[in-house]
């Protein structure tokens, strides 16, 4: 299998040093580019044919945000785990409704940077059950939205059974058991509803489903 193709985007070179070692200590692994700042990211992530941006959250000419809605924009293939040094950081929900697939402590031991890595490019978004319900409990309050979206009359009464179940943290196999059927057919499930919607992840659903108001405060 061809490595996965890693972009390092910190304004601080230690660190960028650093997760570079770490990174290329790996087999199936290969720092593809590093950028010093938010502005280089996205033209990088496009051209170096990135499979994943460990992108800063804050850094200089363009914060990892404004980062990461380009890098989605221009590198579509490329996946987005934003980096941050406080837990429940204040931008780390807006990062994630940019089209961030995940967030990790910089003080994160190294085996869980090179699984957060693995993970995200095999397709999966990294919150934890515990991360999702952490992140609706003090974001999704405070963030006021201006107006509900209608549910996609293409997803099924099923469907947002198992989409509900995935903004409340839900994993496949918990929501096999609440629904009563095979994790297969929830994945299954979860496959036509991000096809469907036209969604990245399970992070991008988790944010439609409080969009629309199937979950959270009504």
């Amino acid at each position: 299998m061809n490595p996965i193709r890693v972009v390092l985007a910190d304004d601080e070179e230690l660190i960028r040093v650093g997760m570079g070692l770490l990174i290329g200590s790996q087999p199936d692994m290969t720092v593809v580019g590093e950028a010093s700042d938010g502005d280089q990211v996205a033209g990088l992530a496009r051209d170096t044919g990135a499979d994943i941006v460990l992108m800063d959250i804050r850094m200089p000419r363009m914060d990892g945000i404004a980062a990461t809605r380009e890098v989605t924009r221009s590198a579509p293939r490329a996946r987005v785990i934003i980096l941050t040094t406080f837990d429940l950081d204040e931008y780390v929900f807006d990062s994630l409704r940019a089209g961030a697939s995940g967030f990790l402590l910089k003080d994160s031991p190294r085996a869980d940077l090179l699984r957060a890595v693995r993970v995200v490019a095999g397709g999966e978004s990294l919150l934890s059950p515990a991360a999702t319900r952490r992140l609706v409990t003090e974001f999704v309050r405070a963030v006021p939205v201006p107006a509900r979206r209608a549910v996609d009359e293409a997803v099924t009464a099923r469907e947002r059974e198992v989409l509900t179940a995935i903004a409340a943290g839900l994993t496949n196999a918990e929501i096999a058991g609440r629904l009563g059927v095979s994790e297969h057919t929830v994945k299954t499930h979860v496959g036509s509803i991000l096809a469907k919607l036209g969604l990245r992840d399970r992070v991008q659903a988790v944010i439609y489903a409080y969009e629309t108001g199937l979950a959270g405060p009504q």
